[in-house]
């Protein structure tokens, strides 16, 4: 099931109070730092050269984390999901993160 899609189908979702509940979706995306090896990305750079597609310069793979929050206000949401990423999502000394508002 994507992100788009909630689990409760296309019915809007309801606070208890009846009011209806504003998500904000958050996009994290997690890359190495320049200067840490990258292994997986040149394992895939690798592997692009053996399938015969040449002209390849480097590879840096990482990871993508989509996140509904339960915060109308785009800058708290935004804050809230740093906030996850410093804390838990990225290993900060050797990634670094990027968080963008959908």
């Amino acid at each position: 099931m994507s992100w788009r899609s909630s689990r409760l189908g296309n019915r809007p979702v309801r606070l208890r109070d009846g009011r209806p509940l504003t998500v904000t979706r958050a996009v994290v995306t997690i890359m190495l730092k320049q200067g840490v090896l990258d292994p997986q990305g040149r394992a895939i750079g690798h592997a692009l050269g053996q399938l015969g597609f040449a002209g390849v310069g480097e590879i840096r793979a990482g990871k993508v984390i989509e996140l509904e929050l339960a915060e109308p206000d785009p800058e708290r949401a935004r804050a809230q999901a740093e906030e996850m990423a410093r804390r838990l999502l990225a290993n900060t000394v050797i990634e670094s993160f990027r968080v963008e508002l959908t």
